[in-house]
């Protein structure tokens, strides 16, 4: 398990690089150019910069998180192959900085979906939180101005510029089945694999947050059969997922442990996280802890401990706990803690087994 931190870019987070830093067993972060439009090249200007920026607290940049796809080959509209292009563009240039692993959705319109970014817990922490009924009777217009008013912080995939042309979207994909959903998915991996392959650079595609119909809009990355038939599109190891206990975990007959195991080969990016259900379809996300959520992280851990994971692992959202003024879900505190939880049960579960695999060399011993 090696572990890394989304950081949103100077300038652009609460979180500092020399924090980060900080943090036990921490070697990277997962970044993105958020200012990039989707369908946009990457310049190379620009992922030097932040090459320079992160090497320089000697951590790497190694998972992208996010390449955004262009809604035009969601769509499968006729100008899609100019924007496979310019992914195919970005892929190059971001090999030339060492990336290995780039997370991406496949999600219409919306990368995730909350009703309010501060809802309240036992513990009088904020977390995000999803209330069905409010879904259910909400028009997407109102939504998106509650979570694009946030003042200090873009939201990532509520971009203002991404959402510009809304209604024009809910249009375009008033006819779009789930099955064409997928057919678009092939398309456009049966073009970017084969790069990928020759670059070194393994795709990880996110699963659907919440995995359900949102507003009328397709989703196709929701549980087990459908990551096994994404998984088939292109059968190639570059073709991968990132696992996210927390988006999948919402549905109750999804086996995230299960999961693990049967994609052990093709999990690039982990995101672990807990989320607390109830009865009546709202959620709100929790600390990691697995007491305090409804998902088995403990189980969750032992299944990557025991499949002998070595790919690359977050902590996802975190709550908003001591008064920290920070990006919804993105603070320091609460996702530093998960990172402690999540390292103390693989510690145990390496004593457990009796092996000896830890690196615990003095990160302040003086080099002679």
């Amino acid at each position: 398990m090696r572990m890394v931190f989304r950081w949103f870019g100077e300038g652009n987070d609460s979180v500092t690089l020399s924090q980060i830093k900080q943090i036990p067993g921490v070697e990277g972060i997962v970044w993105a150019l958020h200012d990039i439009p989707p369908g946009e090249i990457w310049p190379k200007d620009r992922i030097y910069e932040v090459k320079q920026q992160v090497e320089r607290y000697g951590l790497h940049l190694d998972v992208v998180e996010s390449v955004n796809i262009h809604e035009s080959i969601k769509l499968g509209r006729a100008d899609r192959d100019r924007y496979i292009t310019n992914y195919i563009e970005t892929i190059k240039n971001l090999a030339a900085v060492n990336v290995k692993v780039i997370c991406y959705n496949f999600m219409p319109v919306f990368d995730w979906v909350r009703t309010d970014l501060f809802g309240s817990l036992p513990d009088q922490s904020t977390a995000l939180f999803y209330e069905k009924a409010k879904v259910t009777d909400m028009d997407p217009l109102e939504l998106v101005e509650k979570i694009a008013a946030n003042p200090d912080y873009t939201m990532p995939g509520w971009e203002p510029e991404r959402l510009e042309t809304l209604k024009d979207l809910f249009a375009a994909y008033q006819h779009v089945t789930e099955d064409d959903l997928i057919d678009h998915l092939r398309y456009f991996l049966q073009k970017v694999i084969p790069v990928c392959e020759e670059y070194d650079i393994k795709l990880a595609i996110h699963p659907d947050d919440p995995p359900w119909e949102i507003f009328g809009l397709p989703r196709i990355v929701t549980t087990q059969e459908r990551l096994r038939n994404i998984m088939g599109l292109v059968p190639s190891k570059y073709n991968g997922i990132t696992l996210c206990s927390g988006a999948l975990g919402v549905r109750r007959d999804n086996d995230i442990v299960s999961m693990i195991h049967e994609f052990q080969d093709r999990i690039h990016f982990a995101h672990i996280r807990n989320v607390k259900l109830f009865d009546n379809g709202n959620f709100i996300e929790t600390s990691h802890r697995t007491n305090d959520g409804s998902i088995g992280i403990d189980e969750i851990v032992r299944a990557y401990h025991d499949v002998n994971f070595t790919g690359y692992t977050r902590p996802d959202h975190g709550r908003h706990i001591w008064d920290e003024q920070c990006r919804p879900g993105y603070g320091l505190y609460d996702r530093a803690l998960g990172i402690m939880y999540l390292w103390g049960l693989w510690d145990a579960y390496q004593l457990v087994k009796g092996k000896d695999e830890a690196d615990v060399t003095n990160p302040f011993e003086l080099k002679k």
